[in-house]
């Protein structure tokens, strides 16, 4: 059986959005006037490499039920009796309601697999401000914004591990099976050399090449295997400037490779060596930094560059300056169309994975912290003071370090990036996300 994911809510959080995001396509109707979706939609999906059916609901209210609001939620309740996964959607721009607290008690009685969605959390200040859904007692909030396509990636995994192991046919198997595919993207800009480089590792011709860009307009999945084990690699259209997306075929091909780097456990970023790292090439490691994914970039035509040594200073300078969160990525200068260089690129992608995956026990984790916070105690905040008291791992894809104490939420952004970086020193991660999890001590079941 298909397991069936219900997407539930109160009205305007975002659930058709999500779900139109989630199907990779528009469905459902989107609008900001409350209580559109009135009918629940269903729609066969893949989330987190399973297929799944995902269903959209009418939002959430307390009404009578011989109203069109009371028989608006007894359609999301029906639809609620048939899930295998809910995903519970807030508004972590507008804050949590009583209607979020009273809906979220009424889930935690319900004896089905509840994952928690704080949707609108885009910007520097959503990941803050999706932490008061802790309060509702359903876990870790999931931190998403559907409207500018953030945050899916980490909402991929946790369906992924909510539904548990795929039936075999779908040959994806578990997270931990270390007969498990790599899923390998290789993304860029148009005419970086993507395609050739997919053919270089194959050794066989299996995508168009050419000088013209764009030749790829859809994502193309490829079933392969190195001397390490088995990889499904993935070639991209090429990612061009915003503005420059204007034929409806080339967004569709742009939405495709966002769709597979969301799926995608490393990405590998092809750069032109001859035009250098440039905006657009930045702006593709945030995205895949964003979503968690790590990056390992190909440094293509490095056969044609004339002063490598000042082409390679240039290329770090522009890592350092403009991409700190990833902070020792691996760069393989390669030459695709020779395959001069390309032996040593899923090396740098396995090593790179190696730590994606790496995961640090508490003793030696807490020894480290009580360490960084001895040589830079956390600062007061409004005359205040913040007290950590101790740190936990909860999650490796990527390294994730939950930090626990008083006001720990208030953390100054300085202060983040510092434990960040002590981290990644401390314990040799380059090149890889980490995300930073700051939880207060208040019990979210107290007023339960």
């Amino acid at each position: 059986m298909t397991p069936r994911i219900v997407i539930l809510g109160r009205p305007n959080v975002g659930k058709s959005t999500l779900f139109n995001r989630l199907a990779q396509r528009k469905i459902a109707i989107v609008d900001d006037t409350p209580g559109v979706t009135r009918d629940r939609k269903e729609v066969p999906g893949r989330i987190g490499g399973r297929d799944v059916l995902l269903v959209d609901t009418a939002g959430l209210e307390e009404a009578p039920p011989d109203t069109v609001a009371g028989r608006m939620r007894a359609s999301s309740e029906a639809a609620l009796r048939a899930a295998d996964l809910v995903l519970f959607v807030v508004d972590a721009r507008a804050g949590l309601t009583p209607a979020d607290r009273a809906f979220a008690a009424w889930l935690r009685r319900a004896d089905l697999p509840v994952l928690l969605i704080a949707n609108k959390a885009e910007g520097r200040g959503g990941a803050a401000a999706a932490m008061e859904a802790y309060e509702l007692g359903l876990g870790d909030p999931i931190a998403v914004s559907a409207e500018h396509n953030e945050g899916l990636g980490s909402l991929h995994e946790a369906v992924a591990e909510a539904l548990g192991e795929a039936p075999e046919e779908e040959d994806v198997g578990d997270e931990d099976d270390p007969d498990r595919p790599l899923r390998l993207a290789i993304v860029g800009r148009p005419n970086a050399g993507k395609s050739t480089l997919l053919n270089a590792l194959l050794g066989e011709e299996r995508m168009i090449t050419g000088p013209e860009p764009g030749l790829t307009r859809d994502s193309v999945a490829v079933q392969w295997q190195d001397a390490v084990g088995r990889i499904r690699l993935v070639d991209t259209a090429g990612m061009r400037k915003k503005a420059r997306i204007e034929e409806k075929l080339e967004q569709m091909s742009v939405a495709s490779t966002l769709g597979a780097l969301k799926e995608a456990e490393v990405v590998i970023l092809v750069v032109d060596a001859l035009l250098g790292m440039d905006e657009q090439d930045l702006r593709i490691a945030r995205l895949a930094e964003r979503e968690g994914r790590a990056v390992v970039i190909a440094f293509n035509k490095w056969d044609a560059v004339e002063d490598r040594a000042a082409t390679r200073r240039k290329l770090d300078d522009v890592l350092m300056a403009s991409l700190a969160q990833l902070k020792g990525i691996a760069v393989v200068p390669l030459a695709a169309r020779t395959g001069r260089g390309v032996d040593k690129l899923m090396p740098a992608v396995r090593a790179t994975h190696a730590l994606w995956n790496r995961r640090i026990g508490t003793g030696e984790l807490n020894r480290w912290f009580e360490g960084a916070l001895a040589r830079h105690p956390p600062p007061a905040v409004e005359g205040r003071r913040i007290k950590l008291r101790y740190a936990t791992m909860p999650k490796a894809r990527p390294p994730t370090i939950a930090i626990f104490g008083t006001r720990a939420e208030d953390l100054p952004e300085d202060y983040r990036r510092y434990l960040v970086n002590a981290f990644r020193e401390a314990f040799d991660m380059p090149g890889v996300p980490i995300r930073l999890q700051l939880r207060g001590t208040k019990n979210p079941y107290a007023e339960a």
